[in-house]
């Protein structure tokens, strides 16, 4: 899979409070950052994830980008007891942005992961804007919107995404209160399988109900880890073969090369001496001499 550097941005506002997901919003969030940064360090061990939050007083970064798991865990374990005020989502983004660029590896593409489940406060001209300077400077944003999701909130989403999109990804995804868990809808959208290949902006149980149609015959919302883990080895498998197949055809081209001859083996296979020492060429002028003299 790609090489990323991801920043995932969780709503840790008053209103992640709200039980209407199991057990409730900034929980079953928690659970859905967790899968996420396994899809991702595991798609490639080189990707790094990093988290932040956007509520309370103000955005803050919980922890820069990682490998580690635990890192992840213990940050959305401190956030849990800072539940409060409302969201910042235009500034939460734009440091987000800040820590991706400081990332160590520039190869890492850069993307953003937002979590929002409250009202947002900037207007559609502001959003826009910022979607646009995003866009510019190549980092991918998707959107996980749940919970009571009104007009007023997907309208502004659905803006910011338009504007951000890009050939290479931003992804936005709808998920309303269902009886599956908030992860187990999410591993069939396009911000994991990455191909578009998932429900998209689903709703509730139906975002999460492709289980006839999945590419391993298993429903994610039954076994979200199996079907995760067998995605990951069929992919795995994909760049095995390749690569094998690659390395078959370099050998094959430098036995290719190694037979052929050089051009002075391939010349004219007559020596260039006679058998008296003379050049090869002369005997033939002097045959003709002699013919001219009988004459």
């Amino acid at each position: 899979m790609v090489l990323e550097a991801v920043m995932v941005v969780v709503d840790n506002s008053e209103s992640s409070r709200n039980g209407d997901y199991t057990p409730t919003r900034y929980e079953a969030q928690s659970d859905a950052v967790s899968l996420i940064f396994a899809a991702i360090t595991q798609g490639n061990p080189e990707s790094s994830v990093g988290l932040m939050s956007m509520g309370g007083k103000g955005p803050e970064v919980l922890v820069t980008l990682t490998t580690d798991h635990g890192k992840i865990l213990s940050g959305l374990h401190r956030t849990k007891s800072k539940i409060r005020g409302s969201s910042h989502l235009a500034t939460g983004i734009q440091i987000a942005g800040l820590a991706l660029k400081h990332r160590q590896n520039k190869s890492q593409r850069q993307r953003i992961v937002v979590f929002t489940c409250s009202p947002i406060a900037e207007d559609d001209k502001t959003l826009v804007k910022l979607a646009k300077k995003m866009k510019k400077n190549n980092i991918n944003i998707d959107f996980v919107a749940f919970g009571q999701v009104d007009d007023d909130t997907t309208n502004k989403l659905t803006a910011f995404n338009e504007n951000v999109k890009s050939a290479e990804g931003s992804h936005m995804v709808v998920i309303h209160p269902g009886p599956g868990l908030l992860s187990d809808q999410l591993i069939t959208t396009p911000i994991l399988n990455g191909d578009g290949s998932g429900a998209g902006a689903g709703g509730g149980a139906e975002g999460a109900s492709g289980g006839d149609g999945f590419e391993f015959g298993i429903d994610p919302s039954v076994d979200p880890e199996l079907a995760l883990a067998l995605r990951m080895s069929m992919e795995e498998e994909k760049a095995r073969v390749d690569k094998a197949e690659k390395e078959k055809k370099e050998q094959e081209d430098k036995a290719k090369l190694e037979n052929i001859k050089e051009e002075d083996e391939q010349g004219e296979k007559a020596p260039l001496l006679g058998k008296d020492g003379e050049p090869s060429g002369d005997k033939k002028d002097d045959d003709d001499a002699d013919k001219m003299d009988t004459a």
